[in-house]
């Protein structure tokens, strides 16, 4: 027997159970919201592995690049994404033993980004202030990156038809059966287009005569909702919802198949999500907002009993620094505060509130840098057991204190806290709070004995990004 002949043959690599997973979603009721005369339900696409319905046309679109020869065993996969696709990509793509490159816009989370390395996906970063067309637009780079590696498969997921070939053989069906043949409207949103074209075609099949009304919840700003009702295309807005929302139309996106649609303002978007996560339970993304919202609108514009379903797109772990964090929403104007015509307005943690983040005399170094990385902040206020401040304590004063020796941590706040104070009344305008950053500190607004909170830089730029007329607001969109 030759050596080459006593080697054992090789064992194929057996796929996670978690692939298994993908799809089979629930679907509940809404009990609690105002639904008019109407039934809805709700799809939780969030129950996903990756928390996502994108989950499922990350693994129709590899598979179908398996089986057309497109896609190799150890090949490399690459695709432009800032979003959910990105995220069931490199799970499908880790399972199966594929290298991934995600092209990705800067204005992708943090989160995100660390999701997709932990699967083991490369990054590499692009414009997003950029448009198709131009070389460093997302896309444009993801499709030159395909011709340059060699047997590299370029997903391409906006004009990719095993995309909505995902939801026409799984999605659609699963609504079918959950509902027990018995669906009057569904509502979507369109950011790659393949839930609206891949749900259209299967309820088209089933239900052909009377049909199910394929209703478009899209943000305000995205192009679509003015293309379904004027068929025209106009500029592009911004908006800040996640996933859904185009300034163009996608290759797979089948219009056609859409009989109304309804445009969604962001603030709109996360006070219903935020209303569902209190109402019902159910933690969704921002777009799950649009949607909601949307159907909440058709479902009070009905005068007869309607059974309709729509969809929780992903999960909101992803957004709790956003759209579930108050100081987000507020400092985004997404939420107002009563004004009081002053200083006070440009605070964004309020001690009136509790929302202040301070130490006390007595704290430790430790106890304050701890506080500052959780909160996010450079410097908190040193508070006595009376309320007054009586220092500031930042990021270098900490430094200074700890850079030649670690167990200077251990030191009380009050030993290298700054109690040279700049302090404003909620009265003094905004050159005299320009005057106390040109010295390089913070404002401390208080008026007597009673503090109202701290001003930084940050808190000033927010505030006027906030008066900025909005037809000068950069265009800004989100990725699939």
């Amino acid at each position: 027997m030759t050596a080459s002949s006593s080697v054992d043959p090789v064992t194929p690599v057996k796929p996670p159970a978690i692939l298994s997973l993908i799809g089979d979603t629930p679907l509940v009721e809404i009990t609690r919201m105002d639904t008019g005369l109407c039934q809805l339900f709700i799809k939780l696409e969030n129950q996903n592995p990756t928390g996502s319905i994108k989950d499922r046309i990350a693994l129709s679109m590899i598979e179908a690049a398996e089986e057309e020869g497109r896609l190799e065993p150890g090949g490399t996969i690459i695709e432009a994404t800032a979003g959910n696709t990105g995220l069931g990509l490199a799970l499908i793509a880790a399972a199966k033993g594929y290298r991934l490159i995600l092209i990705i816009p800067d204005k992708m989370s943090q989160e995100k980004i660390a999701h997709v390395r932990a699967l083991g996906a490369e990054v590499r970063m692009a414009r997003s202030d950029v448009t198709r067309g131009h070389p460093e637009y997302y896309q444009d780079v993801a499709a030159k990156l395909a011709t340059e590696i060699p047997g590299a498969f370029y997903v391409n997921q906006f004009g990719n038809p095993a995309n909505p070939l995902a939801h026409e053989r799984t999605t659609g069906p699963e609504i079918w059966e959950q509902m027990r043949h018995d669906v009057d409207a569904v509502v979507v949103g369109v950011g790659s287009g393949g839930t609206l074209t891949g749900l259209s075609r299967f309820f088209s099949r089933v239900k052909p005569r009377r049909g199910i009304e394929m209703i478009l919840a899209d943000p305000t700003g995205s192009i679509l909702y003015e293309w379904v009702k004027t068929g025209k295309l106009h500029k592009a807005g911004s908006w800040a919802v996640e996933g859904i929302g185009e300034d163009f139309v996608p290759d797979i996106a089948d219009m056609s198949f859409v009989t109304d649609a309804f445009e969604i303002d962001d603030a709109e978007s996360f006070a219903v999500a935020r209303e569902l996560l209190r109402k019902e339970g159910i933690l969704g993304g921002s777009s799950t907002g649009t949607l909601l919202a949307g159907a909440l609108r058709y479902c009070r514009q009905q005068t007869a009993k309607k059974r309709v379903v729509t969809l929780v797109c992903d999960t909101g772990n992803k957004y709790l620094s956003k759209m579930y964090n108050d100081f987000w929403m507020a400092e985004q104007g997404f939420v107002s505060r009563q004004p009081h015509g002053d200083l006070s307005d440009l605070i964004s943690h309020r001690q009136e509130f509790g929302e202040v983040i301070s130490v006390g005399p007595e704290d430790t170094l430790l106890t304050a840098f701890t506080r500052m990385r959780s909160a996010d902040v450079s410097q908190v206020p040193v508070v006595d057991q009376t309320g007054q401040v009586i220092g500031i304590l930042d990021e270098s004063d900490v430094l200074v204190k700890v850079h030649r020796d670690s167990s200077q941590f251990n030191s009380l706040a009050k030993m290298a806290m700054t109690d040279r104070l700049e302090t404003l009344s909620p009265k003094a305008n905004i050159s005299d709070l320009l005057e106390v950053f040109e010295r390089g500190r913070v404002a401390i607004v208080r008026e007597g004995n009673k503090f109202f909170g701290l001003i930084t830089r940050t808190d000033l730029l927010s505030y006027l990004r906030l008066k900025m007329p909005k037809a000068t607001a950069p265009v800004e969109r989100e990725y699939s």
